[in-house]
């Protein structure tokens, strides 16, 4: 299946972009680089992606095996290499999960099926740089 993305340049170092969905995202550079800093750096769009990406696998696969979490949230931290091109040298992702009574088990499994199995972006990356993560689980919150 082929799928395609058009990203349009708008002014000084500001591009917008769409994908197949048409859904469209601004990037910009900051301003020590030219850039009016109004948008997102391609760079942190990946880790963003990549948390986007396991954090619906995680939700989906949570959903099936009926475990009652009342959020999720994805804290992601990368190394960068100082020398051009710039890559990522190591991803840490770490999944917390709120709930009462969520089993550590199902959520351990939920996260090892999406790293392992279904997350694309995840599998992209790991062919660039390690990609490692973690987990804990919190109370649910107060307005729960």
């Amino acid at each position: 299946m082929e799928v395609k993305s058009h990203t349009r340049w708008v002014e000084g170092m500001k591009f917008v972009g769409a994908g197949w969905s048409g859904h469209e995202v601004v990037m910009d550079a900051n301003t020590e680089s030219g850039g009016d800093d109004c948008g997102a750096r391609p760079m942190e769009l990946l880790l963003v992606g990549l948390a986007g990406c396991t954090g619906m696998d995680v939700v989906s696969l949570l959903r099936k095996m009926r475990v009652p979490f009342t959020g999720i949230e994805l804290s992601v931290s990368a190394d960068k290499s100082e020398e051009h091109p710039s890559v990522f040298t190591a991803i840490r992702l770490e999944y917390v999960v709120r709930g009462r009574g969520v089993d550590p088990e199902k959520v351990k499994k939920a996260i090892e099926l999406s790293q392992e199995r279904y997350c694309s972006v995840s599998a992209m990356l790991k062919k660039a740089c390690p990609v490692e993560y973690s987990f804990r689980i919190e109370g649910p919150d107060k307005s729960d």
